[in-house]
């Protein structure tokens, strides 16, 4: 930790973008906000389609339209989480508690655990749907790259949402450690001479 305390920079000190872009966990947030932004724009971009006698598009999985509003669900929530806590992470060198910065860390692990849960699931439904389609119900393969896209990107989301819990959970200890070290060895203000 340099010059930190707390599981982050000294509170109250100026943001500097450039220590915070380099942070492990802000790079796993934005790559997870790209992978969200890829999933839910496959799905809506492609993810619909219509045979040439029919006038109302169906979902390109199975024709399950519960699979193609799980997935968009999915990743616009990720995507405005994501956002979320990219904020509070530019907020969190400001929080000079220590039991608020342990709360934060608490929080962001529960929903990066959820996270990672959610896109399991959607991953499984995803591939499950794609895997049991018929192929007269798309006999072109029209946004077929597009599903298959939103299926790895699910996969793959499962990841970054997973490590950055494990990430987290690292922080926290690291805060758990300090706030321990502070009850056993609180400090006292030094007289001025």
């Amino acid at each position: 930790m340099e010059g930190g305390a707390y599981g982050a920079g000294k509170a109250g000190g100026a943001f500097d973008p450039q220590t915070f872009i380099r942070q492990p966990h802000t790079v796993l947030r934005m790559v997870s906000w790209i992978f969200s932004i890829v999933v839910f724009g496959c799905i809506v971009n492609e993810g619909y389609i219509n045979r040439w006698n029919e006038g109302e598009a169906h979902c390109i999985f199975n024709r399950n339209r519960s699979a193609c509003t799980y997935g968009v669900t999915v990743g616009v929530l990720a995507f405005l989480t994501c956002l979320l806590y990219l904020a509070v992470d530019v907020h969190f060198p400001q929080i000079s508690s220590v039991k608020d910065r342990k709360k934060t860390v608490l929080s962001d692990i529960a929903v990066s655990v959820l996270w990672a849960f959610f896109w399991f699931v959607g991953f499984c439904f995803l591939a499950n749907q794609w895997q049991v389609s018929k192929p007269e119900d798309n006999p072109l393969n029209e946004g077929a790259d597009a599903a298959r896209a939103a299926i790895a990107f699910s996969f793959f989301s499962i990841f970054t949402w997973g490590i950055l819990a494990v990430l987290r959970f690292q922080q926290l200890n690291e805060i758990a450690f300090q706030e321990e070290y502070s009850r056993l060895f609180p400090t006292v203000p030094q007289p001025f001479p």
